[in-house]
């Protein structure tokens, strides 16, 4: 909760200073909006607990639905990937009013997914191979779908406040996962 709360405090500060005339949720400036940022940034790390705790129950049930068939989740979570990407470009793009180019929407999908790539990478580098997928569709569809509420504002500033900790604490909660696991469980499929 800690890391998410000053990656989210930062990513306001950051924004703050950067972005003239920003006022973090209408509130004008002043103390109390130190307070409000820092408990939206607690509520954002509250929030990408509840997706890793959600991924892990969807996860432990799929493995049991695919017993035997590994592959058949892999491709069905790659797909998805595919389609949570895709679906940030176009669906942000065809929901905006403004006439500016379509650039402004590809950079956050790429964002996000070189993160989940280096994520990954350095996930498969502790573990194994079999941790790639999972790792890349926990990153990228998981803090996608944490993120719709930033989404539908349409505003790149609340954007970036929700997924700038959204990202580091997902980022650490995966790769926290396989040192919490006992060495038996290391060995298999460690995601």
């Amino acid at each position: 909760m800690l890391i998410g709360t000053v990656a989210g405090m930062a990513a306001s500060v950051v924004t703050k200073l950067v972005v003239p005339g920003f006022v973090f949720l209408g509130i004008p400036v002043g103390w109390y909006e130190w307070i409000f940022m820092l408990f939206g940034a607690s509520m954002i790390t509250v929030l990408s607990q509840m997706g890793f705790f959600a991924y892990l129950t969807i996860r432990y049930v799929a493995l049991s639905l695919f017993r035997g068939k590994l592959l058949y989740w892999d491709i069905l979570q790659v797909i998805a990937i595919i389609i949570a990407l895709f679906d940030l470009v176009y669906l942000r793009y065809t929901a905006s009013e403004s006439s500016s180019g379509w650039l402004q929407y590809v950079v956050l999908p790429i964002v996000i997914l070189l993160v989940s790539v280096a994520v990954a990478y350095r996930k498969v580098q502790e573990t194994n191979r079999s941790a790639l997928i999972p790792t890349l569709f926990f990153m990228s569809v998981i803090t996608i779908l944490e993120s719709v509420p930033a989404f539908n504002l349409n505003e790149t500033t609340y954007t970036i406040i929700m997924v700038v900790p959204l990202l580091a604490c997902n980022a650490w909660q995966i790769m926290l996962l396989h040192r919490l696991l006992p060495a038996d469980k290391k060995n298999g499929n460690a995601a």
